[in-house]
């Protein structure tokens, strides 16, 4: 196990849920240390009649302020210190659920970016183990950004999903080469020439849960856009298959199946996940949702922990200097 430090002032539930979210991960045997403040902090594991080790900061970034400057003027920030901790080896990872612009600046200014990455990226794991990025960090790119995308995101699903060689696609509005926009044309053909990577062509939205692609590679804007409607599918689906069993002929055989509907509701929650992966520094970081209970906060543990303990910045360390090779 490697130790991860975590955010406890981040997040709309700061830092109870937080706190709690920890100590069920070190329950599980992750090796955790909680950054914030430290009389709040220690109440709260009082409370719960559980030790854990504690680092004081004694400021906190909100979601209101601008994240460049707050780095830079609140170097005591909780997600600063938890940033510097991974920075100084002192922890392999953080966990932030705080905001995502803060926790951005802190891993490129703080942690630092790996040699030769331009962009940073914020990669997504879907449920059925689909991976896509960049879900939201560069709304702007270029093609050579989203080529550098593929070799992380592959990166990632060898180290979390164990796929030795994964298949990745670029996102677009055609499988035909030609199609989309000056990026994706240029992105297709440096991916294209790209050794190392199975480069499977220009894949559609609809193939996120199609089983001949394993990472999507798109722009921050693209990919936001199609992780929130995603998840909006997934609550009308729920909404209308729920309404539909409802109905008087179909609540003997609903009930029958409640187990099965409660185990489809749990693969497409996002707090069953946890968190998602800034890939390109030099720590693994860890991007909770802002409203994320307790269960997320352990499930992003969990996710930070294996991709420290299963070397994932190495991984992606190496498969950029392999393509610039």
């Amino acid at each position: 196990m490697t130790r991860i430090a975590i955010d406890a002032m981040g997040g709309d539930h700061a830092p109870d849920q937080v706190v709690l979210g920890a100590v069920d991960a070190a329950k599980e045997g992750h090796d955790v240390t909680l950054v914030g403040d430290a009389s709040r902090i220690e109440q709260i594991l009082t409370d719960v009649g559980f030790d854990l080790p504690v680092t004081s900061a004694t400021e906190v970034i909100g979601m209101g302020d601008d994240p460049a400057a707050a780095i830079r003027e609140k170097k005591d920030a909780s997600i600063c210190v938890a940033a510097r901790l991974v920075a100084e080896g002192a922890a392999g990872g953080v966990v932030s659920a705080g905001s995502t612009g803060a926790a951005m600046a802190a891993a490129a200014f703080i942690i630092g970016r790996l040699d030769g990455v331009a962009r940073p990226a914020i990669a997504t794991l879907f449920p059925g183990g689909k991976i896509v990025l960049d879900s939201g960090a560069n709304l702007a790119c270029r093609a050579e950004h989203l080529v550098q995308f593929a070799v992380m995101g592959a990166a990632l699903a060898t180290t979390l999903l164990g796929i030795e060689r994964p298949r990745v696609g670029l996102v677009n509005i055609g499988e035909e080469q030609g199609k989309g926009r000056d990026l994706e044309r240029a992105a297709f053909a440096g991916l294209a020439g790209l050794d190392g990577i199975d480069f499977v062509g220009n894949v559609e939205g609809r193939d996120i849960g199609m089983p001949a692609v394993d990472v999507l590679v798109t722009d921050g804007f693209t990919g936001n856009v199609l992780l929130k409607t995603a998840e909006g599918t997934a609550r009308l689906v729920q909404s209308v298959l729920f309404e539909t069993l409802d109905k008087a002929p179909y609540r003997d055989a609903a009930a029958v199946l409640a187990p099965a509907f409660d185990e489809m509701k749990r693969r497409v929650d996002p707090e069953a996940t946890g968190g998602a992966h800034l890939l390109g520094t030099k720590g693994v970081v860890v991007i909770a949702h802002g409203s994320s209970s307790r269960v997320a906060i352990a499930n992003a543990i969990a996710l930070a922990d294996e991709g420290a303990s299963h070397g994932l910045v190495d991984k992606i360390a190496s498969g950029l200097s392999a393509g610039e090779e």
